[in-house]
């Protein structure tokens, strides 16, 4: 993604741009796809960053609280930053760690429980876990 689309981005969401967050922003946003905060740096570092793990943990943190990313938490250990905003749901692979897309088309959920008193229904996710089967 050109440094354009992303400051164009930045703006849509209130995001001020600093070049660390160009950085992570320019790693995350390269192409639909899930990665965990340890990928993205070292990503960065292959790169020849200098970004502090705590810049880059506070980068995305921002970026998932304005809208620009989203967070999948797959078990307390695992969270990964998702590029992708619209509404879909995950296979999650416990073997490789592999988190991948499922269209939100190819799910319907049903029977939902009844919300609780005052509340409305934001959004409906599904994780699918899976493991590599054993022949």
């Amino acid at each position: 993604m050109l440094r354009s689309e992303i400051l164009a981005k930045f703006d849509l969401h209130g995001i001020q741009p600093t070049s660390q967050r160009l950085a992570v922003a320019a790693v995350l946003l390269q192409k639909p796809q899930h990665l965990s905060a340890e990928q993205i740096i070292d990503q960065l570092r292959a790169k020849g960053s200098t970004v502090s793990k705590a810049t880059v943990y506070n980068s995305l943190n921002l970026f998932g609280e304005r809208g620009l990313i989203k967070e999948c938490l797959v078990d307390p250990e695992r969270r990964f930053y998702d590029s992708t905003t619209s509404p879909h749901h995950h296979f999650f692979n416990a073997d490789t760690g592999v988190l991948s897309d499922i269209a939100s088309d190819n799910i319907r959920v049903t029977g939902l429980p009844e919300l609780p008193k005052g509340t409305e229904l934001e959004s409906a996710e599904l994780i699918i876990r899976v493991r590599n089967s054993v022949d």
